[in-house]
């Protein structure tokens, strides 16, 4: 099924791509010609102190008002901007831009009364509620540049981060919702000032009401009565390349790195990706089902979908247990979703609960127009399964942190291309992408190397890291001159077709030969017990590194552990040969991941390899490490007897 509503006069990608790299200039003039600026840009492409590029430097804008308060000059304020859906507190409430737009604007004027301005930082650390939304747009709308820290990190990492950007003053609620527990946030924020050097001048809290202790302390400021008593703030313009936001994404080094992101290039990426990629129409309701924490949150579930005037669902839930596996369908048949976005592991976890989709055929999902997958490589069982149940384009795309928006996708605004399960298809406009070998040479279709783009990345791309230059141009464009390094890699097909096989350290050396995990995995996957696998590298003595293998089996399946393990075995060395080695298959109710749904590979390789390993801030559920021991030490015990 291809879209319903492109247009006759589609433009053809292979042309509109070529336009985009021969004269990319040209290019993004027309895209930002889409955008309100306060002043319009004459300049479309410079450069900074140091020599990277900056886009639209001469040009003013606000992201506020572009997101909320343009709508409502043109007609549009009865409009549903914001859908908040809540099963953990059984919550459904949807707020208009006229409703957003007061609120925010009170709330910026608030953070003025209280001193704060224009350049100033400020931490958000809040759960999946609407409240959140409002912080990042209020202080947007003067110019505060915010870094949302995910709602019930340790004091530890909150600590990190604020010695880091030191914010000014920290917006957080009293408490966020698990599955089964209820997380009190305000001890969680005072121990992490008490423990950072640097200390904010203001917390302003917002209190839910939920039962959790909210201690005080004076530099308390109250959430609800700074906004009843504040008068509306006007949007500040900032310059094109003014922050916007700190977006802390884990670094090599154990220290997180703090990606700063502009406004002009960044709304005019956004808006383009908006229409072109996502093939979204104002006024439609589009979903990302992930955390405000992260990129995809930033992009699109805040800013993305407003800037195009789409109604934006703020979810707070799980794909799975709040209540079941149908909490997915439910909000995208109630809501009228068009286009849903989300990790291929949410997918996973549905399919773990419900093997045959039976759920889905309780809800109407005609309204569906695309599902995005993105976050980790979507294996082809996973992106099977759901074209079964739900006979939709499923579009595997890729992008990071550092991009702020999608390098690789099927852009649907196009004339789309066929989909090739595996791939997330050919590169973004704007994006020039190779594959280099470790010498810097471009390597031929087919064969694997390192992904790279070529300078200059268009826009809404990092503007760098905070205040840390070195490590910016250490980390991303030192090994390959002219080049962003992605620490990704992957291959190009005959066709053009860009194929990303995970981070640059998932690929292992069996013997000499240079084996990637992500193939043992499709392969893995393809057994018809699997719901969720990782494959990961360990030492051995003889050939230096040999796969191990973690399995999640689909819910009710009881075959003997044993069985499927020597099927599974068969099934690598049929799909891959003998040179891939997997010989040890463990079978765990689940797998470590990060709040996006990343699952932690390195983390896997350390407990195996009986290694020393610090808990990743960005952790799931600390309590599977335990699980994950317990059946390794089951397994090695099974093995010796």
């Amino acid at each position: 099924m291809l879209c319903s509503n492109l247009n006759d006069n589609i433009m053809n990608y292979e042309s509109f791509y070529k336009y985009s790299l021969e004269q990319p200039e040209d290019f993004w003039r027309e895209q930002a010609s889409r955008i309100d600026w306060y002043e319009k840009p004459q300049v479309v492409l410079g450069k900074d102190e140091n020599g990277y590029p900056l886009w639209f430097p001469d040009g003013t804008l606000n992201m506020c008002y572009l997101t909320i308060d343009k709508h409502i000059a043109d007609g549009h304020g009865n409009d549903i901007a914001l859908i908040y859906d809540s099963p953990v507190t059984q919550t459904v409430k949807k707020y208009t831009f006229n409703e957003v737009k007061t609120e925010v604007a009170k709330l910026a004027g608030g953070l003025q009364a209280l001193g704060f301005g224009k350049g100033d930082t400020a931490i958000i650390y809040m759960p999946m509620i609407p409240q959140t939304a409002f912080a990042m747009l209020a202080c947007a709308r003067i110019g505060v540049i915010h870094s949302v820290v995910f709602g019930g990190f340790a004091p530890h990492e909150l600590a990190v981060r604020i010695d880091d950007c030191k914010p000014k003053v920290i917006i957080t609620a009293s408490s966020g919702i698990e599955i089964d527990r209820l997380i009190a946030y305000k001890p969680l924020v005072d121990e992490a000032i008490e423990v950072a050097e640097y200390k904010p001048e203001k917390v302003i809290v917002l209190n839910r009401k939920l039962g959790a202790r909210v201690p005080f302390k004076k530099y308390d400021v109250d959430y609800g009565a700074l906004v009843y008593g504040s008068e509306e703030a006007d949007c500040v313009p900032v310059e094109s390349h003014h922050p916007l936001y700190i977006l802390y994404t884990s670094g090599t080094t154990g220290k997180p790195k703090g990606i700063v992101r502009d406004t002009g290039g960044y709304a005019t990426a956004l808006l383009f990706s908006m229409k072109y990629i996502y093939d979204s129409a104002p006024g439609e309701t589009f979903w990302a089902a992930s955390d405000m924490g992260w990129a995809v949150g930033h992009s699109y579930i805040l800013y993305g979908p407003l800037l195009n005037r789409n109604s934006t669902v703020i979810f707070e839930g799980k794909p799975v247990r709040t209540p079941d596996a149908s909490t997915f369908w439910r909000v995208i048949a109630d809501h009228k979703v068009r286009v849903m976005f989300t990790a291929p592991t949410a997918i996973r976890a549905i399919k773990k609960e419900d093997p045959d989709g039976l759920l889905i055929k309780n809800y109407d999902l005609t309204c569906l127009k695309y599902q995005f997958l993105a976050g980790e490589r979507c294996d082809v069982p996973t992106l099977e399964w759901y074209r079964s149940h739900i006979p939709v384009p499923v579009i595997d795309h890729w992008w990071q942190t550092e991009s702020g928006w999608p390098m690789l996708a099927n852009q649907m605004g196009l004339e789309p291309l066929p989909i090739k399960p595996g791939s997330a298809t050919k590169p973004v406009c704007g994006y020039d992408i190779r594959i280099f070998n470790e010498a810097g040479q471009e390597l031929p279709a087919g064969e694997e190397g390192l992904v790279v783009i070529k300078l200059p990345l268009p826009p809404g791309n990092m503007l760098g890291l905070w205040e840390n230059e070195a490590r910016f141009k250490a980390g991303y464009f030192s090994k390959f001159e002219g080049y962003y390094l992605a620490g990704d890699g992957g291959y190009k097909d005959t066709d053009g077709y860009c194929y990303i096989t995970g981070r640059v350290d998932d690929v292992i050396n069996v013997a000499g030969h240079r084996l990637s995990t992500a193939d043992m995995e499709e392969a893995v996957s393809t057994h018809h017990h699997v719901a969720e696998c990782a494959v990961v590298g360990i030492n051995d003595e003889l050939k230096g590194q040999v796969p191990f293998g973690f399995v999640v089996l689909k819910a009710g399946d009881d075959s003997p552990p044993f069985k499927i393990e020597h099927e599974i075995v068969q099934l690598v060395r049929e799909q891959i040969g003998a040179v891939a080695s997997l010989r040890s298959i463990v079978v765990v109710q689940r797998l470590p991941k990060t709040r996006s749904g990343k699952i932690l590979r390195k983390l896997l390789r350390a407990i195996v390899d009986g290694e020393t390993f610090a808990l990743p801030s960005t952790i799931d559920d600390e309590a599977i490490i335990g699980e994950i021991q317990h059946a390794l030490a089951k397994y090695r015990r099974e093995q010796v007897s």
